[in-house]
């Protein structure tokens, strides 16, 4: 499988500059997620990895070779799309085997080929039946199965799950995630959705505004976010940013909010020791906010209890605390009455800080 580079890729309508110099590798056999919201980009970068897209400035590469100029049938590339693009007039079999028909390969190996694919897929079954007999899910599994059955070097996902409702995309995620395990290709696949990054992914990049913010693995982003923006995105309820100010006292350094006073410890005032200024921007995930009625005034924030969201074994708050917005996850075992002051412990260790001006993590 080849490795597959973009170098300073840019794209332009016009005068309008959408990408902005985009560096990336990806390795071989890997699934790389471009994640981010809509404009970010993403989808404009996997076009113009498809060759549906003409690059503005800089190169793609593909095992070293420069491939920009190509047009896509040349690259080797196998792309699903987000509404299917399937011909209502074939059916199942006739559609997943389209390709491998132009190439007048073998009746034999298109069968063959066809077969398992549709076996890896659950798709047997189906292979008579015409889009129109099919469910949402099934007709994005035989997009899926006409991408495999051409055995390219790379398939291209442009947000492929996007149209399914909630419970589909669910269960497609996992049909996704055990496809992966056993085509051993290279995957790129765009998303708006976290989850699908988070769950699915070996190598998430998150984009913002036609730049790259941030890349790594999923469990590198979700606890070394870069910046604030990088932090907001992922994670589900979002992370909660609250203002603050540092102040020494005594021998002791402190975080003063609104409406709360959070003594440090010794790795945390080391930490605070690389902010450019006295005021910054803390990052606290719903789920690190402890509730502890008992906690000391020194280590907790009192949030007023605005909506409390019953999810099962957990409840998700969301909370009023001196005018920002906090979300906190609590087990639901003890009912929560609206309005309600409770205390969260603050655990600083696993509190995230930010530059105010540039908004990049400090420490």
């Amino acid at each position: 499988m080849p490795k597959i580079k973009l170098e300073n890729l840019t794209k332009r309508y016009g005068k309008v500059e959408v990408l902005h110099g985009i560096n990336l590798e990806m390795e071989d056999a890997e699934f790389t997620v471009l994640v981010g919201p809509s404009g970010c980009g993403k989808s404009t970068t996997l076009r113009m990895i498809a060759g549906l897209e003409s690059v503005t400035d800089g190169e793609i590469y593909i095992d070293g070779r420069p491939v920009s100029k190509l047009e896509p049938k040349e690259r080797d590339l196998a792309m699903v799309f987000q509404d299917y693009a399937l011909y209502p007039h074939m059916n199942v079999a006739k559609n997943m085997s389209f390709a491998l028909r132009l190439q007048k390969r073998p009746k034999k190996e298109i069968n063959q080929k066809v077969g398992d694919v549709a076996e890896m897929l659950g798709l047997t079954n189906f292979l008579h039946r015409k889009p129109a007999e099919l469910s949402g899910g099934q007709r994005q599994r035989v997009a899926m199965g006409r991408a495999l059955t051409r055995d390219s070097s790379t398939f291209l996902f442009d947000e492929p799950l996007s149209n399914l409702d909630a419970k589909l995309r669910t269960q497609m995620r996992a049909e996704l995630a055990l496809m992966r395990q056993r085509v051993h290709k290279n995957m790129i696949y765009v998303t708006h959705d976290q989850i699908e990054a988070m769950t699915l992914a070996d190598r998430i990049v998150v984009m913002h505004a036609g730049i790259v913010q941030q890349q790594g693995t999923p469990e590198e982003l979700f606890k070394k976010p870069i910046n604030k923006f990088v932090a907001g995105f992922l994670g589900t309820p979002p992370m909660n940013f609250l203002e603050a100010t540092i102040k020494q006292e005594g021998d002791g350094t402190y975080l003063l909010g609104r409406s709360f006073k959070l003594r440090c410890d010794v790795a945390t005032t080391n930490r605070l020791s690389q902010a450019s200024s006295s005021s910054i921007v803390m990052g606290i995930r719903p789920s690190d906010l402890l509730f502890d009625a008992s906690a000391v005034a020194e280590e907790s924030i009192e949030v007023d209890v605005v909506v409390s969201e019953y999810v099962g074994a957990q409840s998700v708050l969301i909370g009023d605390c001196s005018g920002e917005k906090v979300m906190v996850e609590i087990k639901s075992d003890s009912p929560i009455r609206l309005g309600e002051k409770l205390k969260f412990r603050v655990d600083l260790a696993e509190t995230h800080f930010f530059d105010v001006s540039s908004e990049q993590a400090i420490g």
